[in-house]
């Protein structure tokens, strides 16, 4: 088992100016899951393949344990990868496809046999040793591939996208059985999804790329809790953070007709970058509704809190999520707010929404950084 560290590693493709993966700083703990997530074309595949000596590395460093790897050829890494499209021989039979890279390391047939079994009895495909991959489904494809990998014995594992060709209910069935299985290993694992979900419930720890650079790396918890900046408050969590510029006040920023208390350092910094807005985060859940009665209003002839128009609302029994759009600084935005699927609002009506004390989020309008803590 290894560490892995990418040290301002840097990949620019020929013919282009601007790095794909812009001096990325990560350092990954010996038996570590991490998940490298993003938008398409953010880098994340680059930085994998980077790791796996299928791209060259332009600037940086990288390393397994106390090794440079940064210019060794793949099969010098020891590293196993997983495909996204399986890559499977479809001449052979699973049991051959498992050991393949050990026959050709040379490995004695016992030993191959043997420790093809092993990984065959964890990943529950004893039986369909001796098929040929035409004859298994998606799902069984993706669990030889990572045989295959397994019985490499690797210091890293390496997944690039391995779920995106299984329908939603078998990705969600394997991502719970990979999540666990490199937990029984315990081998270090970098993996590579768009999907955030994906990442928030697999990973140790997950780094949010964009545009070739880092934004934030840290556990699923603290990323949803303590986004450090607009992009991942907007990327992480399903459905998004919603996101709402408003103007600054005295103690607080003005939510539609009531004062959301915030930090008194947040708001100093912005004004210290010259922001007269920030832009407040709140997820669904974190909103509360307020009755039109004008309690915790500015105005008193006017509701508290956002008034907000009710324009789909999506049923899940116990809770329910309104989509909705509301009216804030000269132009309509979308809101989407958690409510108990108990009392649920009718389409066309509107509601009154304030952030939740204490759950709310302040980003400068300008950076986009973080400012609450």
């Amino acid at each position: 088992m290894a560490t892995v560290t990418y040290d301002k590693a840097t990949r620019v493709y020929p013919g282009s100016e601007k790095p794909a993966v812009d001096q990325l700083d990560i350092e990954i703990e010996d038996g570590e899951f991490l998940v490298l997530v993003g938008p398409s074309g953010c880098g994340k595949s680059t930085s994998l393949r980077m790791l796996a000596g299928l791209e060259d590395v332009n600037g940086g460093a990288i390393r397994i344990g106390e090794r440079d790897v940064t210019h060794l050829p793949p099969k010098d890494r020891d590293i196993a990868m997983v495909f996204q499209n399986y890559a499977l021989y479809p001449h052979m039979t699973v049991a051959q496809n498992m050991g393949f890279a050990l026959k050709i390391a040379g490995v004695p047939k016992a030993e191959i046999r043997q420790k093809v079994e092993n990984a065959a009895k964890i990943l529950d495909l004893t039986e369909y040793l001796g098929r040929k991959p035409k004859a298994l489904s998606g799902g069984q494809r993706q669990r030889v591939a990572m045989g295959r990998a397994i019985v490499r014995e690797p210091q890293v594992f390496l997944m690039d996208e391995p779920l995106s060709n299984l329908d939603a209910k078998l990705r969600v069935q394997t991502r719970t059985q990979i999540a666990s299985l490199q937990r029984r290993l315990g081998i270090t694992t970098v993996y590579v999804t768009h999907d955030q979900v994906e990442a928030m419930t697999m990973g140790d720890r997950v780094a949010v790329l964009k545009d070739g650079l880092l934004q934030q790396v840290d556990s699923p918890r603290r990323m949803y809790d303590k986004p450090a900046n607009l992009f991942v408050a907007g990327f992480i969590g399903s459905p998004a953070m919603n996101l709402v510029e408003v103007p600054i006040t005295d103690g607080g920023v003005k939510f539609g007709n009531s004062l959301v208390p915030v930090e008194r350092e947040a708001v100093a910094e912005a004004a210290s970058q010259g922001d007269r807005t920030v832009t407040v985060g709140v997820r669904p859940e974190h909103f509360d509704l307020v009755n039109g009665d004008g309690s915790r209003a500015l105005e008193k002839d006017e509701p508290a809190g956002l008034p907000v128009t009710v324009n789909v609302v999506e049923e899940l029994g116990a809770d329910a999520f309104v989509y909705g759009t509301a009216h804030v600084g000269g132009e309509d935005k979308d809101i989407v707010v958690r409510v108990s699927g108990r009392g649920v609002p009718e389409k066309g009506s509107e509601i009154h929404v304030v952030p939740r004390a204490g759950e709310s989020h302040v980003f400068a309008t300008s950076s986009g950084e973080r400012l609450s803590d």
